[in-house]
């Protein structure tokens, strides 16, 4: 039986909304992942719905929604979910309309607050009563210790998200979550997670945009696709982001997609099952083994066949040894 999934018509027809990541799968930085708009608009016209979905709290809805139209993406700002709007919903949950909840954050965030009708504050003399923190390339520092020593002093404290890394034009650079980690280590406690991998985000977007048989598509296994594993959803890895070959056969059953593919071209695409013949993993024409732990990976096709290959094979081999897969000796295809 294969680890991967198997679909036998375009994931286009066989889910009805595609829950996107966006960093890494639809965009670096300003600008598009290759191929990513055409793809999207085909999935669209194809009947497909789409969620913009991103852990960056920075940027509203409708910034988001003007650099998705700006790189030729057929998109609403509603159709656009951000994790300070789930980080809203957690804090509306617990707290009084009108309450003041000290920010750590952008513009997102901020805007996110308001719609709850909570009050994004930014002193401790506004005598908040709640912390919540997210990412913003503007913060100042002052603000950081102050939030800090809120969230050290107990007060309730939810964090957007938690991704260490975030993709950007010029290469990877620290996201939210080494932010996060710095408060964590100082207060000594952790933080209530609205973003990928947990729930709330997830919720926030079918709340929002609807659909009864999602699909979430992202790069990264620990956010992405440990939360769509999670909660139950079936899930799509794009290899355009921050996840390549050495973090793919490493991943454990938590954050193992249904489906792996280079890129967006795959919503257009079935995705065959990966057999076995032997101790190897066969996709069209690629047959993939580990051999004395190494990576063996022989034939010639399709380079998404490749990548099925290499993962059934990695995860079979983990699966049954529980040792780590060398791959030192190959390469994929250009």
């Amino acid at each position: 039986m294969s680890l991967l999934g198997r679909c036998d018509t375009p994931l286009r027809e066989a889910y009805d909304v595609a829950v996107l990541d966006l960093d890494g799968v639809v965009y670096r930085g300003r600008d598009a992942v290759a191929g990513a708009p055409e793809a999207l608009n085909a999935a669209q016209s194809a009947g497909m719905h789409l969620a913009f979905v991103t852990n960056n709290a920075s940027r509203p809805p409708t910034t988001v929604g003007e650099h998705l139209r700006s790189l030729g993406v057929e998109a609403s700002d509603d159709d656009v979910v951000n994790s300070a709007q789930a980080a809203a919903r957690l804090l509306a949950a617990q707290l009084e309309p009108g309450s003041k909840v000290f920010l750590i954050g952008g513009e997102g965030l901020e805007l996110a607050l308001r719609e709850r009708d909570l009050v994004p504050v930014s002193t401790v003399a506004d005598a908040p009563v709640a912390v919540v923190q997210g990412y913003g390339p503007d913060l100042p520092w002052k603000q950081v210790m102050a939030g800090a020593t809120l969230v050290h002093d107990g007060l309730p404290w939810v964090a957007s998200n938690t991704d260490m890394t975030i993709p950007t034009a010029s290469g990877v650079a620290p996201g939210n979550g080494a932010l996060v980690r710095l408060i964590a280590d100082f207060a000594d406690r952790e933080p209530e997670v609205a973003g990928k991998p947990q729930r709330a985000l997830f919720e926030e977007t079918l709340d929002r945009v609807g659909g009864e048989r999602p699909l979430v598509v992202g790069d990264r296994l620990d956010t992405d696709i440990e939360g769509g594993v999670a909660i139950g959803w079936d899930t799509l890895l794009v290899l355009t982001g921050v996840t390549g070959l050495e973090e793919l056969v490493a991943a454990d059953p938590s954050c193992r997609p249904t489906y792996v593919a280079p890129d967006l071209a795959a919503l257009a695409e079935p995705q065959p099952e990966v057999t076995h013949e032997g101790d190897a993993s066969v996709a069209g024409g690629w047959r993939a083994r580990v051999v004395d732990g190494a990576l063996q990976v022989e034939g010639e096709g399709a380079t998404a066949d490749w990548w099925r290959a290499v993962a059934e094979a990695a995860w079979t081999h983990l699966d049954a040894e529980g040792q780590p897969v060398a791959t030192d000796a190959v390469r994929p295809p250009e």
